[in-house]
């Protein structure tokens, strides 16, 4: 597996545990009141429940590798031999679980999660899938894949996610992982920095990157987001690149191995 390489030193590491409680709260909320977790959602063959069984199966494992490193080396080695259908087949098991029973089991851990975090330095080590991460990294992770998988959940009910100032921490991943996004897609990273400018939900710009650079992108936070966690085909958003490395940089983008 590849390891992440992304420099999240200059995350806001207590509002990241957060905007991940805040937007676990959110999706919660929106589940609680639908009464059919069987409704496939845009992720193939994964209904409702499935969504929310890996979300609460990935905190479950981020709890043991914090409180029983040594432990996680069995989750490790599942992974492994679960290949592909690892995360199919751990959320499957989950999902058929009664509705009330899963979502206390998501509700509990997720709470449990942040508490864990919030308890440990930001920069302290702990074992992880094909690499060892921190507090500092695994906070913006949660919250991105709640975002993420709580974005197939709003789609399939016909709600509109809000959008809050919570993207820009999914967007600041999605900025920090373009090593990640070129090594993913076997192809060299640029050595040219990128800029980045994105209008965030209450109309102020995020930017990152030098002024001058010549690859260059531009759009809304929120659709840099459903691109970056592969929620949204690059033709379907808003977000428009100058620069050959720019263009390939969102036609393969993503915050996640």
């Amino acid at each position: 597996m590849l390891n992440y390489d992304i420099d999240v030193s200059d995350v806001d590491y207590g509002l990241a545990l957060s905007d991940l409680a805040a937007e676990g709260d959110l999706l919660d909320a929106l589940v609680s009141a639908e009464d059919d977790w069987t409704r496939p959602t845009p992720a193939v063959g994964w209904t409702i429940a499935h969504q929310i069984a890996h979300l609460a199966a990935a905190d479950a494992n981020v709890l043991i590798a914090v409180r029983t490193p040594d432990a996680f080396g069995a989750v490790s080695k599942q992974a492994e031999a679960g290949g592909s259908r690892y995360a199919d087949d751990i959320a499957a098991a989950a999902a058929a679980q009664p509705r009330a029973a899963l979502l206390e089991q998501w509700r509990s851990g997720r709470s449990e999660l942040v508490a864990a975090l919030r308890a440990m330095p930001r920069d302290s080590e702990f074992p992880w899938f094909g690499s060892a991460v921190t507090p500092a990294l695994m906070a913006p992770l949660r919250l991105m894949e709640t975002w993420a998988h709580g974005q197939d959940v709003f789609d399939t009910v016909g709600v509109a996610h809000p959008a809050t100032t919570r993207l820009r921490t999914v967007a600041l991943l999605g900025v920090k992982g373009v090593g990640l996004s070129f090594a993913a897609a076997q192809l060299t990273p640029p050595t040219r920095q990128f800029r980045v400018e994105l209008t965030g939900p209450d109309g102020q710009v995020w930017t990152s990157g030098a002024r001058d650079a010549d690859q260059r992108v531009r759009g809304s936070a929120r659709d840099f987001c459903l691109r970056v966690t592969h929620r949204r085909p690059l033709s379907r958003t808003d977000l428009t690149a100058t620069g050959q490395d720019a263009k390939t940089w969102l036609e393969i983008a993503r915050v996640f191995l």
